[in-house]
Formats: C-alpha cells, structure tokens, sequence
C-alpha cells in the first residue's frame, strides 16, 4: 500500500493462507495490485515436515479447502487454476500484467519431500 502503482506477489500454501484469506476483501476493497500463489497441498505440509523431524507422530495435518477459484471471486478477485505447470510462466505474467487481486491455485504433491529431505540428503551425506 505504501507503492500502490507497485505489483506483489505472495507464495503461501494453503493452510497458511486459510489463516488469512479473508484479507481478500481488504485487498480488494482497496484495489490493490495483488497476486497470491497458493500450494495446494490440503495439509499443513511444513508442520508435518517439521513433527517428521523431530520424531513426533502427524495429528490433525490434513483438511478439505474450498474451491480458491470461486473463493477469490467471491470476494471480488480474480480467481485461477494452474492444472498444468506449461501454463504457470502464461498465467502469472497474465496476472502481473492485469490490474486487481488475483489468486492463483496450484495443486501440489509434497509426498517427494520425505524422500527427498530424510533419505535421499542422509544417503548422500555423511552423518558425524
């Protein structure tokens, strides 16, 4: 708000922006220039990451989410969804280049973090 002529972009995953979705309505009341990329994994995914970590059992990580397309545009923004990631580069720039609050969702599959991030870095890594 302080650059209004300036475009932002955020990147949150779902549940983080469930927290504070209903500040669309204050974007969009105030016609700022607003791009919001959400990761769809329908879980707190970094939570879960975070209890893997430090041993502790997963509890209550996992919920339904709304339609964000139709949520964003209930509230007045411009709502997308990216079911192709060819179409992500057309997409935001479409986005940045429009005025107003749009909200793009993008279904993500985190299931390779466990892999990645407790096998494979502790196969490749030497462990003192």
């Amino acid at each position: 708000m302080v650059y209004p002529n300036k475009k932002v972009l955020a990147v949150c995953g779902d549940g983080g922006f469930m927290m504070n979705s209903q500040e669309l309505e204050t974007a969009v009341r105030l016609k700022l220039n607003l791009v919001v990329i959400i990761l769809n994994d329908g879980s707190y995914g970094m939570i879960e990451l975070a209890q893997e970590r430090l041993g502790f059992e997963n509890f209550g990580l996992t919920f339904g989410n709304p339609d964000f397309v139709k949520y964003a545009e209930s509230y007045g923004a411009y709502g997308h969804r990216i079911t192709n990631t060819e179409n992500l580069n057309a997409k935001l720039d479409e986005c940045l280049n429009t005025n107003g609050v749009h909200v793009i969702d993008i279904p993500v599959d985190y299931s390779l973090n466990y892999t990645i991030l407790h096998k494979e870095i502790k196969e490749k890594t030497c462990t003192l």
